[in-house]
């Protein structure tokens, strides 16, 4: 092959690695040695040969060849073809996750064969062009994750068709006229594909099945967002019937059977504008101890396995909160009403109640079945402004600086700072274990009635959210413990946990080799102890540093994510051996498996079937995933929409990513994240040293690196497709 092609002329390296492509692709199963390719592609002059080792060894780092240990070279079947799952993107930059990586391969939109967002694929590997990234071409839809597409109608004469939102596909999705539902012109509409592009027909056709409102609407763009992702935007008719149908009321006998708490001191600590309270503290002290119980709404007790309610709960798995609303796993009349822990109402609990030593050591604890009476709802911002008022004066002896005018506030706010101050132990104790400390600011809106967000402000934890994290996490992790801790020679029974693996050793070694131009060091080899000190050492050391969210953000690009399984391997990040989630059955379908489970257990039940309950962990893990990305959605959608206001204002920011087509910003005032195209670099042209986390230009060497300060003008916003553009202001 290739026989006298090139002799007499000096081989490029695109046609050498067209030659090395063709010659391996044709003897497959095979190896070779340097001197047998030499001799098949007839390569007898010394530059020749030289050129076709260093290609050799650019398609092997590529993974399209493989270099076996004799130095002889063979077509790498196994990176060469692969299974994953695809990921659109509105800017046309899809990716590829193959099966067992986090690390996604660029997928160019000519090479998706239509693929959409979650699918199941089969790729092939593409050989790396000179100065570019790693690229795969689909070549099989396995598995199609979704039937339907989103976006805006426009009804011509004698057809219609749908502009896809983000612009998802190249091209639209063809409607016949007589399949419109009704649809007009600018309307926002779900729409189910009929039929896919083939070899013969390029055309996507669909059929409407949804109309959600115009486009802009905030109802119908928030619904969209919903659909997008296939998840559910109204509530089915049948399921509220079901719950319309339980009686709220608490018989003698079904109190008899509980522990009565009904007298106890118990309160709620939610955000203010929160409906469903599926937790509750109470508290008393006895013999110079403190009784605190963690009071967990029993959903179960409502929502019976198998039934219509139970089956649409575990087909959501999760509430998702979108900016302005929260879609509930459950119907409104279950999580907002009979089993809310609302004020000065009865409500049956699932609880885990301990006897604390002024330490915060747990002395003893129960899993019990309770009847509660809430005494009074906070939201966070009134507990701390009574921990803030407390640590102002020193001493709670000024009773006339007291807001409270009667001795059960009094009482009360007693409680609240005891239960904070051991909230505090606990929490410096954890952290002195090596649970990680990340404390992320979050992005919020205020929203007026339209649904307009009318000023972005963040948020950080303080100690109301720390009081009641804490005491979460010691209830999830002691329930988990007593089922996955067992004498040596005994098996565990099964339950869901909560699991998060150790960090990726790569990203770890990444994130080290960028601190040090900060300098900054972290451990990344030794025991998970020694390494999660070491990130809290320098998660300190940043702390209101100008360096501090691009730090903390890069760092947390080496953690992986935590899931559900029944497979116990601890919680990296929190540093607990066990863990699970026992305390939001309202709005988390695992936390009511383990209300169940937990139950049956006590009641001397034998183990629950593992690979059923993996089944419900996996489905729950991926239903997490997609929610955040929903609500990441709405986030980035009024983000845009807060923004439009500002067009060709400046704006200090510092840059937040780095990416092969541009840099993304955020606004230091706000937190609101735009993009500056490549493109609109028009100073010199950059290259993209992705290990570096910069562009650098190829004449002026200027840099611009993750974590820079720059000066940014608001460009374009752009609704349809999300997006924020800036420019550089100087």
């Amino acid at each position: 092959m290739a026989k006298g092609k090139n002799k007499g002329k000096r081989l490029t390296k695109r046609q050498l690695v067209e030659m090395l492509e063709a010659f391996f692709q044709h003897n497959q199963n095979e190896a070779f040695s340097l001197k047998q390719i030499f001799k098949q592609l007839h390569l007898d002059t010394h530059p020749a040969k030289m050129l076709a080792v260093d290609t050799m060894e650019d398609m092997t780092w590529d993974d399209y060849l493989k270099k076996e240990s004799d130095g002889r070279f063979r077509l790498n079947l196994q990176g060469q073809v692969m299974e994953g799952t695809f990921i659109r993107k509105a800017n046309g930059k899809n990716s590829f996750l193959a099966d067992g990586t986090d690390k996604p391969i660029f997928v160019a939109e000519r090479n998706s064969m239509f693929a959409l967002n979650g699918d199941r694929v089969r790729v092939t590997m593409m050989a790396r062009r000179q100065n570019h990234i790693k690229e795969a071409m689909v070549t099989e839809i396995l598995r199609r994750a979704h039937d339907q597409v989103v976006g805006q109608l426009k009804v011509e004469r004698n057809f219609a068709f749908l502009i896809s939102d983000g612009n998802f596909f190249v091209h639209d999705v063809f409607i016949p006229k007589r399949k419109l539902k009704g649809g007009k012109t600018g309307d926002k509409a779900v729409v189910r594909i009929t039929e896919w592009p083939s070899m013969e027909n390029k055309n996507i056709v669909g059929e409407v099945i949804d109309i959600l409102g115009k486009t802009g609407e905030n109802n119908a763009e928030m619904h969209a967002i919903l659909a997008q992702y296939s998840l559910p935007y109204k509530y089915p008719k049948n399921v509220e019937e079901a719950a319309d149908r339980i009686d709220p009321g608490i018989t003698p006998e079904e109190i008899a059977r509980r522990e009565d708490f009904r007298d106890v001191l118990t309160f709620t600590i939610d955000p203010a504008d929160a409906k469903d309270f599926d937790d509750a503290l109470s508290f008393r002290e006895t013999d110079g101890m403190y009784e605190v119980g963690v009071h967990i709404a029993d959903v179960s007790h409502y929502v019976k396995e198998g039934s219509i309610i139970d089956k649409e709960a575990q087909r959501r798995a999760t509430s998702v909160y979108l900016v302005d609303r929260t879609i509930p796993m459950l119907p409104e009349r279950l999580c907002n009403f009979i089993c809310s822990l609302r004020p000065d109402e009865e409500k049956l609990c699932y609880s885990v109640v301990f006897l604390l030593d002024d330490e915060a050591n747990i002395h003893s604890w129960r899993l019990v079945h309770t009847v509660i009476r809430s005494n009074r709802r906070f939201a966070y911002e009134e507990v701390q402004d009574i921990i803030t008022r407390s640590e102002e004066r020193g001493a709670r002896r000024e009773k006339s600086n007291h807001t409270s005018q009667n001795a059960e506030d009094v009482s009360i706010e007693q409680a609240i700072l005891t239960i904070n101050r051991l909230a505090q132990k606990l929490r410096e104790r954890r952290f002195k274990n090596g649970a990680m400390k990340f404390d992320r600011e979050e992005l919020h809106f205020e929203i007026d009635e339209t649904g307009r967000p009318t000023r972005a402000f963040f948020k950080r934890s303080n100690e109301a959210t720390q009081l009641i994290e804490e005491f979460m996490l010691l209830a999830n992790r002691q329930v988990a413990t007593s089922i996955g801790r067992v004498p040596k020679g005994k098996k565990a029974k099964t339950l869901p946990y909560r699991i998060h693996e150790q960090p990726d050793p790569t990203k770890l070694e990444n994130l080290r080799q960028f601190i040090t131009r900060f300098g900054y060091k972290v451990k990344t080899m030794g025991t998970k102890g020694e390494i999660s000190r070491s990130l809290n050492k320098l998660m300190d050391d940043v702390k209101g540093k100008k360096e501090e969210n691009v730090i903390q953000m890069v760092a947390l690009r080496a953690m992986m994510k935590a899931k559900y399984s029944v497979h116990n391997v601890g919680h990296y990040g929190l540093a607990f051996d066990y863990y699970t989630h026992f305390t939001s059955p309202i709005r988390r379908y695992p936390d009511t498996m383990v209300h169940r489970l937990l139950t049956r257990y006590q009641e001397g039940g034998r183990s629950a079937n593992k690979d059923h309950y993996e089944e419900l962990c996996e489905h729950s893990s991926d239903m997490e995933q997609t929610a955040q990305l929903a609500e990441r959605d709405s986030i980035k959608y009024k983000m845009v929409e807060f923004m439009s206001q500002f067009i060709g204002q400046e704006f200090d920011a510092h840059i937040s990513g780095i990416t092969a087509y541009g840099i993304y910003a955020e606004i230091d005032e706000n937190h609101c994240e735009g993009m500056v195209p490549l493109h609109d670099l028009d100073d010199d042209y950059y290259d993209f040293d992705e290990r570096n986390y910069r562009l650098v230009g190829r004449r002026h060497h200027n840099k611009y690196q993750l974590g820079d300060p720059i000066r940014i003008q608001v460009a374009r916003a752009n609704l349809d497709k999300r997006q924020l553009d800036f420019i550089i202001a100087d």
